[in-house]
């Protein structure tokens, strides 16, 4: 190669690296629906690529499903795999959702980076970069040694990002339920302030009632001055109550503690978990939800909790809901995969919980398909013409 030739070559990487960080800069959180994918493994705990890519595609519903597919988090079981495994679901994710927007489909690909260590968790966001994926999530409270989680969002993510020459929009992620030992279960509405700072944190995925997440919408509009700083709600039962149009006594007084807790200041988008085994009915009811139609949404809600209902198990007069393995479970029913493999720790199926949750999964769908609106229900669908091209030439 000449050095004429040379400099072309570093010249158009050059132009394309600064395209892709003012397209960062332009970014604009997306509004709808984020389905956190299960991740498929084998027996022996491999990543099942095909079968993952098939659950991404069952995810998108070909345009009626999730507007964001969210790898490696926690319903992903990040916190149960080894950092290659990650990796390589977040490769696989990523790759999927490009072939499917290559097909015409909208869809963003957001990568969890969150490691144990802050050097699993740049590692990771190094990898997202170089994967080009939409966004990253990150929690910074369920890294064991990042001791201070406003210096390692604002000092060592800012500092990769400035040896990378690009940034990419970075969402934070707040759950009690997988905080590091020793860290407090909800980052303070403060620091989050501190953070948001930043001109790449772009909002913050908050898994907790509706207390908690007021904290946050309330705090909202004092985030992020230089752009859009979105609130996405991790609960996504939580729509059903938030939007719902105040109706009577009981309506209005609900209403008006709504209004208090968030300020008006409703959930941006939700991430939704269950969304795994009904991506059509979650995007649906969120629609509903925002048009404030109460009978529609009334609707929904009770199919959706149905599906809640059927994940709870009574073990010596105790309750259980070991949720991934009903997902899993309802994916491998619905023939979208064949695998509902378990990474080592996470909650299992007791006795005959699993064929009891096969029976009561299939009745619901029974009566969803009576119930819901047509061209709602989640399907299977024929892969399109387009999306095996782009796959092959891929």
């Amino acid at each position: 190669m000449t050095d004429r030739t040379q400099l072309r070559v570093v010249g158009r990487r050059g132009a394309a690296r600064q395209a892709r960080e003012r397209e960062a800069q332009r970014y604009v959180p997306n509004a709808g629906l984020s389905v956190p994918v299960v991740t498929i493994l084998d027996r022996s705990g491999e990543v099942l690529e095909d079968e993952q890519r098939a659950v991404v595609r069952w995810a998108v519903q070909d345009g009626h499903g999730a507007n964001i597919i969210f790898a490696a988090g926690t319903t992903g079981e990040w916190n149960k795999l080894d950092n290659p495994r990650r990796q390589q679901i977040a490769r696989v994710v990523v790759d999927e959702c490009r072939h499917i927007a290559a097909a015409g489909v909208a869809v963003e690909a957001w990568v969890g980076i969150t490691g144990h260590t802050r050097t699993e968790t740049l590692e990771n966001l190094e990898y997202a970069l170089e994967l080009e994926a939409e966004a990253v999530v990150v929690a910074p409270l369920s890294i064991r040694d990042a001791d201070d989680p406003v210096g390692f969002v604002n000092r060592e993510i800012n500092a990769l990002f400035e040896r990378a020459r690009r940034r990419i929009p970075v969402f934070l992620y707040d759950n009690a339920e997988i905080a590091a030992p020793g860290q407090a279960p909800h980052m303070h509405t403060r620091d989050v302030k501190q953070m948001s700072r930043m001109d790449y944190v772009r909002g913050v995925k908050v898994t907790a009632g509706k207390a908690v997440l007021g904290n946050y919408t309330r705090a909202a509009s004092h985030f992020n001055r230089g752009g859009d700083f979105a609130i996405y709600a991790g609960d996504p039962y939580l729509i059903f109550d938030l939007f719902a149009p105040p109706t009577g006594a009981g309506g209005w007084t609900r209403h008006y503690w709504n209004r208090y807790w968030t300020r008006d200041s409703l959930p941006y988008g939700i991430v939704a978990g269950p969304g795994n085994a009904m991506p059509r009915e979650w995007q649906r009811a969120l629609r509903v939800c925002r048009n404030g139609d109460s009978a529609l949404m009334h609707r929904y809600a009770q199919m959706l909790e149905e599906f809640r209902t059927a994940c709870e198990f009574n073990r010596g007069g105790r309750g259980a809901r070991p949720t991934v393995a009903c997902l899993k479970a309802a994916l491998v029913e619905m023939g979208v995969c064949r695998s509902e493999a378990l990474a080592p720790e996470t909650p299992a199926f007791s006795g005959g919980e699993r064929r009891e949750f096969a029976r009561r999964f299939k009745e619901m769908r029974r009566r969803a398909a009576a119930t819901l609106e047509p061209g709602w229900l989640s399907e299977v669908e024929a892969e399109r013409p387009q999306a095996r091209r782009a796959r092959k030439d891929g």
